[in-house]
C-alpha cells in the first residue's frame, strides 16, 4: 500500500537563526515525519475527509489539553499556529501581511565588519532604485544639503500648502542603526511629504561598524541644532520609525538634558525605545510579524553593535528608562502583529504616566512598520494623514522672527 508523509512546516528551521535547541527541534521534526509515514495514504484521505464533521470534538480535546497545560500559574503554553491573512485590511495591505520573512535582512548575522557593510550596501541599493519614480510619482522633490555637517536630503512637496510654509519636519530613519544609509533612508520622509504636505531633512547618520553609538547621536543634535537657526521650534516636528523612533525620543531627552529647545511635536512609529529583550510582544508576535520575525535575529546582533559596550538600558540607547515628563506632544504607530507593539504601547504608557499629550494609532494585522512598504495600500495615506493632523494641531505657522 502507498506511504504518505505530511510534512508540517515549522518556521525557520534553517538558515543562521540562533533557535534555542536545535538539535531537540530537529528530533522533534524528524519523529513527526517518521510518524506520519505510517500512515497509509487512505487513512490520510479519511482524516482530512473527517476534518470539517470533526471541528467540535476537536476542539474539546485542544480545550482540555489547553487547560491542563495552563492549570498552574507561569508562563502561557499555546498550540501550533496558523495565522489567517485577514479580510479586515486593503487588498495592498493584505498582500504585504501574506509576504515571506524579509531574509537576508531580518535574520543576518555577519561574520566581519566587511560583511556588514556589503550586506547593507546590497540592501541599501534595492531600497534606493524604486525612489525616484516614487517621488515623482507623488509629486515630491528631494534636493541633497549639508545640515549641522551631517549630509542630508530636504524633501519636499513640489507645492507646499500655505500653512506648511513655515513649518519643517525632521526626520530620523529607522533600520536597526545598521540598515538603510544614503537615500535608503528617505523612503518615510517622501511618504510624509507627499501626505502630508511638509517640507522634511532627512538626514544620513553614522552607523556602525566603523561608527556605533553615539555617533548617530551626536549627528542628530548637530541637525536639530541647524534646524533651529531655519524655524523656530514651535514650527518643528521630529519623526521616524523603529530605530528612528527610539533615537527620536533620545534626542529629546538629549535636548532637554542640554537646555535647547524642544520641538512642538513628535511622532515616534513603532519605536525601538527598549534594546532589552522586553516586552510581551517580543514573544506573543515571533513568528507572525513577517518584517522583524524574532527578536534573536539580527536584533540581537545590531543592538550589540551600536552599543559597543555600553549598558542597553542607558536612556541614551533605551529611553523607555528615562525621564519623559516634559516631552512634546506625541503620536505613536503600531499594528496588531508588530513585534515591537509592547515597545510602542510601553512608551505610551510612559509618555502618559509623565503627564505627556500622546496619541496611539494601532493597525489591523500590521507587522513592523509596513506603512512604510506601499504608497498605494489605503493604510498607508491613513497612517501619515493621521500624523499630519496630529502635527498640523501643535505646530506653529508663523515665520521666524528675524
Amino acid at each position: 500500500m502507498g506511504m504518505a508523509v505530511r510534512i508540517v512546516p515549522l518556521p525557520m528551521l534553517t538558515g543562521s537563526h540562533p533557535l534555542p535547541g536545535p538539535r531537540r527541534l530537529a528530533a522533534l521534526l524528524l519523529a513527526a515525519l517518521v510518524l506520519a509515514a505510517t500512515l497509509p495514504v487512505g487513512a490520510v484521505a479519511q482524516q482530512q475527509q473527517a476534518a470539517p464533521n470533526a471541528d467540535a470534538s476537536d476542539f474539546a480535546r485542544l480545550e482540555a489539553a489547553q487547560a491542563a497545560a495552563n492549570a498552574a500559574p507561569g508562563p502561557r503554553t499555546v498550540p501550533g499556529r496558523r495565522i489567517p491573512v485577514p479580510g479586515t485590511v486593503s487588498p495592498e495591505f493584505q498582500a504585504a501581511i501574506a509576504a515571506p520573512y524579509r531574509s537576508p535582512a531580518w535574520n543576518a548575522d555577519p561574520g566581519s565588519a566587511a560583511e556588514w557593510k556589503a550586506l547593507v550596501a546590497k540592501l541599501a541599493a534595492q531600497t534606493a532604485a524604486p525612489l525616484p519614480a516614487l517621488r515623482e510619482r507623488l509629486g515630491v522633490v528631494s534636493t541633497p544639503e549639508v545640515i549641522g555637517g551631517v549630509k542630508a536630503w530636504i524633501i519636499a512637496p513640489k507645492e507646499v500648502p500655505e500653512r506648511n510654509r513655515h513649518r519643517l519636519l525632521i526626520h530620523i530613519h529607522g533600520g536597526g542603526y545598521v540598515y538603510n544609509p544614503g537615500e535608503a533612508g528617505t523612503v518615510e520622509a517622501v511618504l510624509m511629504a507627499a501626505f502630508g504636505g511638509f517640507t522634511v531633512i532627512s538626514f544620513d547618520y553614522r552607523m556602525p561598524p566603523d561608527a556605533p553609538y553615539p555617533a548617530a547621536m551626536d549627528d542628530a543634535m548637530a541637525v536639530w541644532k541647524a534646524a533651529l537657526a531655519l524655524q523656530p521650534a514651535e514650527n518643528m516636528a521630529v519623526f521616524g520609525t523603529s530605530t528612528g523612533g527610539g533615537m527620536t525620543l533620545a534626542l529629546m531627552l538629549r535636548a532637554k538634558r542640554e537646555g535647547l529647545p524642544l520641538p512642538a511635536a513628535i511622532a515616534p512609529g513603532t519605536p525601538w525605545s527598549d534594546l532589552t529583550d522586553t516586552g510581551d510582544s517580543y514573544k506573543a508576535n515571533e513568528w507572525l510579524d513577517n518584517v522583524l520575525v524574532s527578536y534573536d535575529g539580527y536584533l540581537t546582533h545590531a543592538a550589540k553593535l551600536y552599543a559597543a559596550g555600553h549598558d542597553l538600558r542607558d536612556p541614551q540607547l533605551s529611553p523607555i528608562y528615562g525621564d519623559l515628563r516634559g516631552l512634546p506632544p506625541a503620536i505613536l504607530t503600531t499594528g496588531t502583529r508588530d513585534l515591537f507593539l509592547s515597545n510602542t504601547v510601553r512608551t505610551h504608557r510612559k509618555l502618559r504616566q509623565a503627564g505627556v499629550e500622546a496619541s496611539l494609532q494601532v493597525f489591523e494585522g500590521m507587522s513592523h512598520a509596513q506603512y512604510l512598504f506601499n504608497a498605494d495600500a489605503p493604510e498607508t495615506r491613513e497612517v501619515f494623514t493621521e500624523i499630519a493632523a496630529f502635527l498640523d494641531k501643535h505646530l506653529g505657522t508663523a515665520a521666524k522672527k528675524p
